[in-house]
Parts: C-alpha cells; sequence; structure tokens
C-alpha cells in the first residue's frame, strides 16, 4: 500500500537537505510547502509592531523567519519509508528532541501517477 510522508519542521536548511538526500535515495518526488503554527501567528501578533507596507501575518511572519517547511513525499511501500526515516535521523537527529520538528506516515488507499523510484 503507498505511503505518504509527512514531515513538519521549523530547520528549513536542514528541510532542503533531507528533501535532497530523500530523492537520491530513491523517492519519486518530494514537495515543500512554506507553513506557519498558530504558536508562532499568536507569539508574532503580541510582540511584532505592524510597520507600513506589511500587509499581513504571514509578512511579518517571513520577516521574523518564523516560517517552517512541511515536506511531502509519497512511496509506494515501507522499505521506502524506513529508508527515508533513515535519511531524517542523519540529517536532523531525534526528531523528539526540542524543535526538530515532527514526521508521519498515512496509508494512502489509492494513488494514481506515482512515479517508480528512479535509484
Amino acid at each position: 500500500m503507498p505511503k505518504l510522508i509527512v514531515m513538519i519542521t521549523p530547520l528549513l536548511e536542514e528541510a532542503h537537505t533531507v528533501a535532497e538526500r530523500w530523492q537520491e535515495a530513491g523517492a519519486p518526488g518530494v514537495t515543500f510547502i512554506e507553513s506557519y503554527g498558530l504558536r508562532q501567528l499568536n507569539n508574532a501578533s503580541r510582540s511584532a509592531e505592524v510597520l507600513p507596507g506589511m500587509i499581513s501575518m504571514m509578512g511579518i511572519l517571513r520577516s521574523q523567519n518564523e516560517t517552517s517547511m512541511i515536506l511531502l513525499c509519497l512511496v509506494r511501500d515501507e522499505a521506502m519509508v524506513d529508508k527515508l526515516l533513515k535519511v531524517v535521523e542523519q540529517v536532523i537527529g531525534n526528531l523528539n528532541g526540542p524543535d526538530n520538528g515532527i514526521l508521519f506516515v498515512i496509508d494512502v488507499e489509492r494513488a494514481v501517477g506515482l512515479r517508480p523510484y528512479e535509484g
């Protein structure tokens, strides 16, 4: 059964490294989504001064480098999940560490257009 790997981390440089290493390990593709947590949004709204030209809280968060990165990767099987999880541990370390991020895997009942591994 295909698996969707979802990793959310505030470590932007490490997220890019993880994505590159996932592709080197044979992942069929990796998608990045820039994100903002509600805690970050609430903290920024309490502490940030709204400058002229700042039209949104998202702009404030970007200016304060308060973004997180979501990585998505759809793979065919559990073996690839294990392989990509090892990459995360090599690049980021233990995700149970403070502010390293989270990762979870979702079973995908049906996937259409999933490319084969290139590795």
